[in-house]
């Protein structure tokens, strides 16, 4: 996604070499895929498998039981699928299958690859992309990095309609010309829908997962791992007033990821208003879609690109303050399937992963 000027309530399109004003700035980079399994050390950890199909990136100490007051992402991993080495944090989100209105099969769509970064097509297989926000105007722009053991999870999965009207995950229809762009704007704004896009995308699809930027400055997590966070007052996104129950700003976390629909644009596919995708935890309507967040930077890396947004620290060019590792050992990053099992990357399955009903 391409910013131009940002404000409080809104960020509008912009060349990727213009530079942020104000208070506020971004950092943002491609994470590689690590891993495609049932694991979640955040919603069900110990299991193997989980009820569900995750797409993973980050640290490859990735595991099914990650305890926030013993797990240490950065001694326990060899390497990163992100761009940044500091960076072994864990970040998910659930899988989009297209089910064939044929026969009723189940494939997964795969990721691709998100716009130009610095205007050279980013080097990455899968995965998606991470920002971390500081507010982008107000009064309140002191950002703390999480401390170490932190996560957090956004959305909610048993959603299948719109319950309010503010929208913080969202899917946006790419046009032909937008897929290697990644689409204009805002995320989650009029051009973006809550439920997943009603006809086909010529461009793919581009869901984004916008996570609070409040902390309760005392609980690494929580039983529902929402409550020790919320949103910032006033706007979702990257707005600087936090309730008084939650008066810790944190980075703000987004997440975007590319989907290649293109495969599935068959018009036979979507007839009568009726959408062939679903997601792995079983939700054909898009609205259940959600996020995990697992910290892991080494040290006080992301606090070092927090302080130096706007002047050593900017966008995708961060390499003042943070070590950058070539695209290919990125890629290379991978770790082997705990729950082993076809997934539907290559082929067709019967049901989706671990039998999960679309409902």
């Amino acid at each position: 996604m391409n910013w131009k000027t940002i404000s409080v309530i809104a960020l509008l399109a912009h060349e990727i070499s213009a530079e942020i004003q104000g208070n506020g700035g971004f950092l943002r980079f491609g994470c590689s895929q690590l891993v495609v399994e049932r694991i979640d050390p955040l919603v069900t950890p110990g299991e193997n498998p989980s009820p569900h199909t995750h797409q993973v990136v980050g640290g490859n100490s990735f595991n099914s039981t990650m305890d926030p007051y013993t797990i240490d992402p950065p001694a326990q991993s060899t390497c990163t699928s992100c761009i940044y080495t500091e960076d072994t944090s864990n970040y998910w989100t659930a899988s989009i299958y297209f089910q064939s209105p044929e026969n009723g099969t189940f494939k997964r769509v795969p990721q691709m690859a998100n716009g130009r970064l610095n205007r050279t097509l980013l080097e990455q297989d899968g995965g998606l992309t991470v920002y971390y926000m500081r507010p982008f105007g107000g009064t309140n722009t002191k950002t703390t990095a999480f401390p170490p053991g932190f996560r957090m999870f956004a959305g909610d999965p048993m959603l299948r309609n719109q319950t309010d009207g503010s929208v913080k995950i969202c899917h946006r229809c790419l046009k032909a010309s937008e897929r290697l762009m990644g689409g204009d704007g805002p995320p989650c704004d009029p051009n973006d829908t809550a439920a997943f896009p009603a006809t086909p995308c010529l461009g793919g699809i581009r869901a984004t997962v916008i996570f609070p930027s409040c902390w309760d400055g005392k609980n690494l997590d929580s039983p529902d791992h929402k409550s020790h966070v919320a949103y910032a007052s006033g706007s979702a996104l990257a707005a600087d007033q936090c309730p008084s129950t939650h008066p810790v700003r944190i980075p703000q976390v987004m997440y975007e990821i590319m989907y290649d629909t293109t495969q599935f644009n068959n018009p036979d596919y979507w007839k009568n208003g009726k959408q062939p995708l679903v997601y792995s935890f079983g939700d054909p309507t898009g609205y259940g879609a959600h996020g995990d967040y697992l910290f892991g930077w080494k040290g006080d890396a992301l606090q070092r690109a927090m302080d130096g947004l706007n002047t050593t620290c900017a966008s995708e060019d961060c390499t003042q303050v943070l070590e950058i590792q070539d695209g290919k050992d990125a890629i290379g990053c991978t770790k082997a399937q705990q729950a082993q099992e076809d997934i539907g990357t290559s082929s067709w399955l019967a049901t989706l992963p671990g039998g999960m009903p679309v409902t």
